[in-house]
């Protein structure tokens, strides 16, 4: 039987290549958030999870932060609770936050940690009631971008501070936090918050190098119409111009708050990129062209070099 082997210039070419990289990001954190759309896929989530389990050994610090919208649309509408969204935001009523809870602490967390099991990597499952990690107050009704009506969102809370001792000894230790974006006030009522807006907030307050938003786009789109015209990079000026243009609607429109706070507050990077495609995380922290769409203070600041490559990556 002829076996057919991997050219093995290729991967030292590969090795070569990566190792700037591995010696600048070890011992850096990075904070990962992962949309609910890929745990709907078994093969999807294990992809997500082994690029995560690379970073992981290479002695990055990973936070994995998950959302889980359409699990969540799936089980509260089997409950006969329907699904609102306003502004790219949920509605939580009180027949629905049980249903929050149980479906992002319970079981998708628990299948992510499952998954890390199977990769060697320890998690730990956190969620922002845990230790409290993330302290938030109950959102008051709030008027909308478009007119002059209001909507108040019911139980989503909006993020007062991060308390980052229990990530710290987590990372500490080894481990990596897996958290879901579930919190609660100071009363114990629980309050279900936008995960990118965690990921946001925690990496901010980590200090994190790199937020890396994993999406069901393939990044922030010049045309919303047009799944390829992928902008390569852009900076806090072009998340403006494209959210005043009306470029930036639905489910981007937290996505781009999150990346304006994040980087106003201190992360130097975020990376918008597809879980659909392959090894995307990897391409992303280990070569110049990366698949996604690179989010900076000033692309003015940018090395020309690395401009090239990403340009080049989406031409």
């Amino acid at each position: 039987m002829i076996m057919h082997r991997a050219d093995p210039a290729v991967v030292i070419r590969a090795l070569r290549s990566a190792a700037p990289y591995i010696r600048l990001y070890k011992g850096k954190t990075f904070v990962v958030k992962a949309g609910g759309g890929v745990f709907g896929d078994a093969k999807a989530t294990r992809a997500l999870i082994e690029q995560i389990a690379v970073l992981h050994s290479l002695g990055i610090r990973v936070v994995f932060v998950h959302g889980g919208g359409p699990q969540l649309t799936e089980v509260t509408e089997k409950l006969g609770v329907p699904t609102q969204m306003v502004e790219g935001r949920r509605v939580t009523d009180e027949r629905s936050i049980d249903a929050t809870a149980m479906v992002l602490s319970g079981l998708i967390n628990t299948r992510i940690l499952a998954t890390c099991r199977e990769l060697d990597i320890q998690a730990i499952g956190l969620s922002g009631v845990d230790a409290g990690l993330v302290q938030a107050h109950k959102r008051a009704p709030v008027k909308l971008q478009t007119g002059d009506a209001t909507i108040d969102y019911g139980f989503v809370g909006d993020i007062d501070y991060i308390d980052t001792d229990v990530i710290h000894k987590l990372l500490d230790n080894g481990l990596m936090p897996v958290i879901s974006p579930l919190s609660s006030d100071n009363s114990g009522t629980l309050l279900n918050i936008n995960a990118d807006t965690v990921a946001s907030a925690i990496g901010a307050a980590l200090g994190a190098e790199k937020l890396i938003l994993c999406t069901g786009a393939p990044g922030i789109l010049e045309r919303v119409e047009d799944p390829t015209s992928v902008i390569s990079h852009t900076d806090l000026a072009g998340l403006k111009r494209l959210r005043d243009e009306k470029r930036i609607v639905n489910g981007m429109l937290p996505k781009a708050k999150a990346i304006e706070s994040a980087i106003q507050r201190g992360v130097k990077r975020v990376h918008v990129i597809s879980y659909k495609a392959s090894d995307a995380i990897l391409a992303e922290v280990f070569t110049n062209e990366g698949t996604g769409t690179l989010v900076v203070a000033d692309i003015g600041k940018l090395a020309p070099a690395e401009l090239a490559a990403a340009d080049a990556a989406h031409s």
